[in-house]
């Protein structure tokens, strides 16, 4: 068998790589593209070396032998893309504030690509904008396959840099400037971060766990990562926990008009639910 990377200090072949393909398609519902193998060795080679192993085929081994070793979680970790930043694709969020104000009760939203954080902070920013934060606010829950990732959110500590497009005044009111050790950092108010519930969550479960109806589903730049018959799957589900006006906002390079009848397009990436469909349950197990 020929090795995919022949300079490489760990063995990886072509069968080993479509190993990869396969477990993290059934486990996340991520589809590889064939010609991956450099970003797959570079990400997973750590945790090959970690656990002692010379050659992936006995790290994947490892994996196929327990579906519930704690190391199907590192592997998901690795294999995961996070490239996220505040009010990335700033024109969905006018929109989300005049949906905000069209109702007189708090909104409940749900962002199932948390990453970082960014993007329900970005949220929760636009929210408080255009409802306060009183009795009228948002609930919001957060969610990502990246444990990781989770965690970085949940803590809600950023560079300078990171928030650097952001005005001063949005700066002086949702965020806490750093000092001493933590100078050019700034941590997200805790007045904002009450609002949110971040928690993780693999797309492919069965059981979500999450009330609806909802008001806003935010699926960014995800289904990318899905072959078109999960990509179905995972929309006829955002469909079935939207209430009747609900909204769900999409990536800059997704459309998914071909891909289901249960939404239809509302504006450029934004869908609604289509008249008769939708919510059949407050909550949402298949």
């Amino acid at each position: 068998m020929l090795a995919v990377q022949t300079e490489r200090d760990l063995l990886l072949t072509a069968e080993d790589f479509e190993c990869v393909r396969k477990l993290i398609h059934a486990r996340a519902g991520i589809s590889l593209a064939p010609h991956k193998t450099e970003m797959v060795y570079s990400r997973l080679a750590k945790r090959v070396r970690v656990l002692g192993h010379t050659r992936f085929r006995d790290y994947l081994a490892m994996l196929q032998a327990d579906a519930n070793h704690p190391e199907w979680e590192q592997f998901v970790n690795a294999l995961t893309t996070n490239l996220t930043s505040f009010f990335r694709e700033a024109h969905h969020f006018p929109l989300l504030a005049a949906h905000a104000n069209a109702r007189k009760e708090p909104l409940k939203v749900w962002t199932c690509a948390a990453s970082t954080g960014e993007e329900p902070y970005s949220i929760a920013i636009t929210l408080a904008e255009a409802m306060g934060t009183g009795s009228r606010a948002a609930s919001i829950l957060a969610t990502d396959i990246d444990t990781r990732a989770i965690e970085v959110a949940r803590r809600g500590i950023y560079s300078m840099n990171d928030v650097s497009k952001m005005s001063p005044e949005r700066l002086q009111r949702f965020f806490l400037k750093g000092t001493g050790e933590r100078a050019g950092m700034v941590r997200v108010q805790p007045s904002l971060s009450q609002n949110i519930t971040f928690r993780a969550l693999n797309l492919l479960d069965a059981n979500w766990n999450i009330e609806g109806p909802l008001d806003v589903i935010f699926c960014r730049n995800l289904m990318i990562y899905f072959d078109k018959a999960t990509q179905a799957r995972l929309l006829e589900r955002f469909a079935g926990l939207l209430r009747e006006d609900g909204l769900l906002f999409a990536g800059h390079s997704e459309n998914f008009s071909s891909i289901t009848q249960s939404l239809r397009l509302r504006s450029h990436t934004v869908y609604e639910r289509a008249l008769g469909k939708g919510l059949r349950a407050t909550k949402v197990s298949a």
